[in-house]
């Protein structure tokens, strides 16, 4: 398994579109063969930073998802949405293994 986790810099003032954008996101990863875990969204602390963790089985059921994504018309619109709001200043993506109690 592989876990992207995602730290976004968002525009504070634009946090419901931001909010908006990562509801569209959930189902998307989920119904093309991932798990999402949620979007973390700024409460106290910097009120500019957001994460996402999603899962997929190995790296090539990950890299086969973005592979998909320029021909899916609904991930196509959660994209412009990002775009046209503007509510993404930046975001860095990284992976992880996760380690479970008791084994794999």
């Amino acid at each position: 398994m592989i876990t992207c986790y995602l730290r976004y810099v968002i525009d504070p003032y634009k946090l419901a579109e931001f909010e908006a954008y990562a509801k569209l996101w959930i189902p998307l990863v989920n119904r093309m063969g991932g798990v999402h875990h949620g979007y973390f969204l700024p409460s106290e602390g910097a009120s500019n930073i957001a994460l996402a963790l999603f899962s997929f089985p190995s790296l090539a059921t990950y890299e086969a998802y973005r592979a998909r994504i320029p021909d899916d018309p609904e991930c196509q619109e959660a994209l412009a949405l990002g775009e046209r709001t503007r509510c993404i200043v930046s975001y860095e993506r990284s992976f992880m293994r996760p380690v479970f109690e008791g084994g794999d």
